[in-house]
């Protein structure tokens, strides 16, 4: 199987490019940002995003600084939002590191993700292409009203399939669409096989998010969040919200009931997952990622075949399987 690191390690150099680009733009004069921002980017991501935008530039031509600028400020702005999150969720760790917030304060936290929102900008406008710039600017609202929207329906149960993945387009596939938009301005691809790629990362990011909704249904310490955190916050997932919808199962509709309380403890929750899993909410889920890879590899087969086109391939294929 086709490992995160496999991938990365065939564009090592734009990687590195990658790395001393956002660090230099996160210098400031401010010790006390320094050490924050130093010690938060000694773990890092996955990087899934800018290894799109990297990506769609080898497809369509060649990586150069226009390029590396893009993958660096869509990066900087996820993490802006993952700083920002960890605020308002009073999240303690992340990526098994303590966070921001929680080593310091929710006001550095705040002030911290702000420059990062600031830096990201900054990197976008350096590349002189204003449509990069509105990918950037349009992403920023699409994830605040993604999340919106999800609290919305969390808070008057708005169950309902299309609903969700409204919510999970605005909140995740829209980031990775942006991805490959940019990385296809940046190296001057204005045609329609711009539709073509958005399609494929759209794709993408649903399957992402539906898999880290399915992580909220089993005990896994590697993953950064308790089973059950969703349903704690009222969030239902695909999983659960499939196992609600048969109409024929015996317990569906005391399952129903129980979904809508206002809150849950620790044995509702429990009872509510394995009720998603015994009514095929978790295999739904699989099937659903398996019929979106299926549409996305055969929008990628279109393109010439590459080692570029096989990355894609790879890192939809990784984001099914992987365990964090």
């Amino acid at each position: 199987m086709t490992t995160l690191e496999d991938i990365q390690e065939t564009i090592t150099d734009e990687l590195e490019l990658l790395h001393g680009k956002i660090t230099g733009s996160l210098m400031s004069s401010n010790l006390l940002m320094n050490q924050v921002i130093d010690g938060y980017l000694r773990t890092k991501g996955k990087l899934i995003r800018p290894i799109l935008v990297i990506l769609t530039a080898k497809l369509f031509g060649s990586v150069n600084d226009k390029v590396i600028a893009s993958a660096a400020a869509v990066e900087m702005l996820h993490n802006a939002s993952l700083i920002h999150d960890d605020v308002v969720d009073d999240t303690k760790t992340r990526r098994n590191r303590p966070t921001i917030n929680s080593v310091w304060d929710n006001h550095i936290a705040v002030l911290v993700g702000d420059f990062f929102v600031s830096s990201s900008l900054q990197q976008a406008i350096s590349t002189g292409d204003i449509r990069i710039v509105d990918s950037l600017a349009c992403l920023g609202r699409l994830l605040s009203l993604g999340e919106i929207d999800q609290i919305y329906s969390a808070r008057y149960h708005n169950l309902d399939e299309k609903a969700y993945f409204e919510i999970i387009n605005r909140k995740t596939a829209s980031l990775f669409v942006s991805c490959v938009k940019m990385g296809a301005y940046a190296v001057g691809v204005e045609d329609d096989r711009i539709d073509s790629i958005s399609r494929f990362a759209e794709l993408l990011g649903l399957c992402f998010q539906i898999k880290d909704d399915i992580f909220d249904y089993y005990e896994d310490k590697t993953i950064g969040k308790p089973t059950g955190n969703d349903l704690r916050e009222g969030k239902i997932t695909l999983p659960l919200l499939y196992a609600l919808q048969q109409s024929g199962h015996p317990d569906s509709g005391r399952m129903a009931a129980l979904s809508r309380k206002e809150s849950l403890n620790s044995q509702e929750i429990s009872t509510l997952i394995e009720f998603a899993k015994e009514a095929g909410g978790i295999d739904y889920s699989y099937a659903t990622m398996q019929r979106l890879r299926n549409e996305a590899i055969g929008i990628i087969s279109q393109f010439p075949q590459s080692e570029t086109t096989r990355a894609f391939a790879d890192i939809f294929d990784y984001i099914i399987v992987r365990d964090r």
